[in-house]
């Protein structure tokens, strides 16, 4: 078998969009490149950015095709000859090897469908990376009515979550996100961030790097900031807006709307900040927090800020849902707290402002943990472990005669 693969990606966004996947791809791809893969990423077209370039010796291509903000708006019927010309022209530029998709078991079944076929005509496998699961018709028709090579789960929860509806449990495997351990570290200096925001400076600073919405559990630290302020007046929650996300169905804003409200309504103004940060001023940001939040009220698939906070050495209190518990182990890396308890969290937090030392404990065992099990080497030489054995025609032959 070729040790050198063609390796293509496909997935909704890339930054400058921002999210987990996103990010998550910012890890592997270059990762593969280094390990001297050829790597190209089809993904969706934004305002100012170039339609082909090179990120770190990967091959970016947009199209407008592949922006789930602008295919809402726009709606799917009467794109057929227009994905199938897109994807055919990519494929029959990058001859790829493997084809690696990313949550596309969801949102448009002529994308998924249309993939099938080239996959199949081109004899490449075709891998999906369940990020995510959804619980309706077409998630469930796309997961069995297509024909995935292999399916990626980005956690045992999302693995359990998908044998739940069917899939054979040999054709999934689980691994877990990795972080750029260098680029999030502990010895990162915040001076630019508290240039930029004075008013951080002497506070204790309670980070929520994870994107404004209900479903992240947003209201739920500023609930929780209400309480902790009465014994720690100077504390300060930081909460992580962007513009530039995926928003399938639009729920940014009116999320954001009742944020603004509810910080109002208990009198946060000064113990609140909201803004949209680059990926350095993030990185400040972690450096800068005394404890960071991720209290997500949903089945949350995996939390890539999980890896984030660990790497900066951060202690982080997260909920007991979705693929967050495989990570965070209750008074090891950080705490975990009953989804939407309010009460608890702000306890949590008032634990770590008085404990120096179990702030200091928790956040280098997290450290610890990135450094042994979460490295983007680790994460991408798994994947690539995967491609090998889809490509290897016996372990195929043993899936189809079993």
């Amino acid at each position: 078998m070729n040790d050198k693969l063609n390796i293509v990606h496909l997935h909704w966004g890339f930054p400058p969009i921002i999210g987990g996947v996103e990010t998550h791809l910012t890890v592997i791809l270059p990762q593969m490149v280094k390990m001297g893969h050829n790597v190209s990423l089809l993904t969706g077209s934004v305002e100012g950015v170039k339609g082909k370039y090179d990120y770190k010796g990967v091959n970016i291509y947009r199209t407008p095709l592949m922006d789930l903000n602008w295919l809402y708006k726009r709606g799917l019927e009467g794109l057929d000859d227009e994905i199938h010309h897109t994807f055919s022209s990519f494929f029959q530029e990058t001859q790829p090897d493997v084809i690696h998709v990313h949550n596309m078991n969801y949102f448009s079944k002529i994308h998924a469908r249309m993939l099938e076929a080239l996959a199949k005509k081109r004899g490449s496998p075709l891998i999906v990376t369940a990020h995510n699961v959804w619980d309706d018709v077409l998630f469930l028709k796309l997961m069995h009515k297509i024909n995935w090579g292999h399916t990626i789960a980005v956690s045992h929860f999302i693995k359990k979550e998908i044998i739940g509806i069917g899939v054979d449990d040999r054709k999934i495997t689980v691994i877990h996100h990795g972080v750029d351990e260098e680029n999030f570290r502990p010895d990162i200096q915040p001076d630019k961030i508290l240039e930029k925001y004075p008013q951080l400076r002497g506070r204790k600073v309670i980070f929520h790097p994870a994107r404004i919405g209900l479903a992240k559990g947003c209201d739920i630290s500023i609930k929780a900031i209400s309480l902790v302020r009465e014994r720690y007046p100077d504390v300060i929650l930081v909460l992580a807006g962007s513009r530039n996300i995926i928003d399938w169905g639009g729920t940014q804003q009116k999320d954001i709307a009742y944020m603004v409200n509810l910080i109002k309504h208990f009198k946060l103004k000064d113990s609140v900040l909201i803004d949209m940060y680059t990926l350095d001023e993030i990185k400040e940001l972690y450096a800068l927090s005394d404890v960071c939040l991720y209290p997500s009220s949903v089945g949350e698939p995996f939390g890539l800020t999980m890896l984030e906070a660990m790497a900066s050495s951060k202690p982080i209190v997260v909920t007991n849902t979705g693929g967050m518990p495989e990570i965070i182990k209750d008074g090891i890396n950080g705490f975990v707290i009953p989804v939407r308890d309010f009460e608890i969290l702000a306890a949590k937090i008032n634990t770590l402002l008085e404990d120096m030392k179990l702030r200091r404990r928790l956040g280098y065992t997290g450290r610890e943990m990135v450094e042994s099990q979460y490295t983007k080497e680790r994460v991408t030489k798994d994947t690539i472990s995967v491609y090998r054995k889809v490509l290897n025609k016996e372990y195929a032959a043993s899936l189809e005669n079993a």
